[in-house]
C-alpha cells in the first residue's frame, strides 16, 4: 500500500511518501498508526498525539478503527482549518 504524508506529518517522517508492505494483523489504521510508530522516532514524532492526525483511505476520510482490507492509499495529514 502507499502512505502519503502532508504537512508536518511529512516533515516528521522524513518522506512525503512510501510504499509499505505492513505485517498480519495490520487491519486497521489504528494497527498501521502503531506499526509505522515502532519503525522509528520520526514516525514516533508525527504520530505522538493520534488524536490530532486525520486519515483518508483512497481519498475519503476515515476513523483510527476503519478497515485497510482492500485499501491501496492511506494518506496521514493534520487538521485543517479554513476561512
Amino acid at each position: 500500500m502507499k502512505i502519503v504524508y502532508f504537512a508536518w506529518v511529512r516533515e516528521r517522517v522524513g518522506v512525503p511518501d512510501e510504499v509499505v508492505d505492513p505485517p498480519a494483523g495490520t487491519d486497521t489504521v489504528a494497527d498501521l498508526v502503531r506499526w509505522l510508530k515502532g519503525r522509528g522516532e520520526g514516525y514516533r514524532e508525527a504520530f505522538a498525539d493520534e488524536a490530532v492526525v486525520r486519515v483518508a483511505l483512497d481519498h475519503v476520510h476515515a476513523r483510527p478503527d476503519a478497515p485497510l482490507a482492500g485499501i491501496r492509499e492511506v494518506a496521514f495529514f493534520p487538521p485543517m482549518t479554513g476561512g
